[in-house]
């Protein structure tokens, strides 16, 4: 447990990487979403590496690609720009959003597993969570929307937006990062990109989503 009176230190500490942009274990270029398991081991998607990268508490020196890292590419033992990972303690496996590739895959944590599987495709995915009953939340930014899926499930249920690309509070125009609270309360970071209709100075924000599927704007910028 957290004390009440307990203080934020001042400085952080570099607990992967920091040894400038490129592709060897000590490194990262562009790292994207990540995930902190209970024991403290950081999973990162490292996005211009294409692969999936932990380091374990201590680990000061160099990482482990733990999936993909077999250059860019659409086998299973591939990716094209992951964007976000998490790890189903169930199944000791990791479900990986694989940008590029239009798709959701998951990889066994297993030692000697060389490539993932498929949980859902045809989505151009950008965030993943899993809430307490594990059903999984996926954010389509061509669709503008976020879905719930029970695993090994393929079309889902819309949880958030599907009205379209715009700003209104049923709208998202790209949605980016998800969180899911224990009461299932649903955040969506909403990058609010321009759209090709001509979108000005989309808003920057959070939404929250409860089960009564209202919006609640917390950050707006421009």
């Amino acid at each position: 447990n957290i004390p009440a009176d307990a203080k934020w230190s001042h400085n952080g500490v570099t607990v992967s990487g920091g040894n400038r942009k490129g592709g060897a274990t000590n490194q990262l270029n562009y790292p994207y979403g990540l995930f902190v398991d209970d024991d403290q081991t950081v999973v990162i998607a490292d996005y211009w590496n294409n692969r999936i990268i932990q380091w374990k508490i201590g680990d000061t020196t160099n990482g482990q690609a733990v999936a993909g890292g077999n250059g860019q590419g659409n086998g299973l033992n591939q990716f094209q720009w992951p964007t976000d990972v998490l790890i189903d303690k169930d199944t000791d496996s990791f479900i990986i959003c694989d940008h590029g590739n239009r798709r959701v895959v998951r990889w066994s944590r297993r030692s000697g597993t060389t490539q993932g599987e498929i949980l859902i495709d045809n989505i151009y995915c950008w965030g993943l969570a899993m809430d307490e009953q594990r059903y999984l939340y996926v954010s389509d930014r061509e669709k503008h929307e976020v879905r719930r899926y029970q695993l090994g499930e393929k079309n889902g249920t819309l949880v958030a937006s599907g009205n379209g690309q715009c700003c209104g509070l049923n709208q998202f125009s790209s949605p980016t990062y998800l969180f899911v609270d224990r009461q299932q309360n649903l955040y969506v970071s909403d990058y609010s990109e321009k759209n090709k209709g001509g979108l000005q100075n989309p808003p920057k924000r959070f939404c929250r989503f409860s089960k009564c599927s209202k919006c609640v704007q917390s950050l707006k910028k421009g």
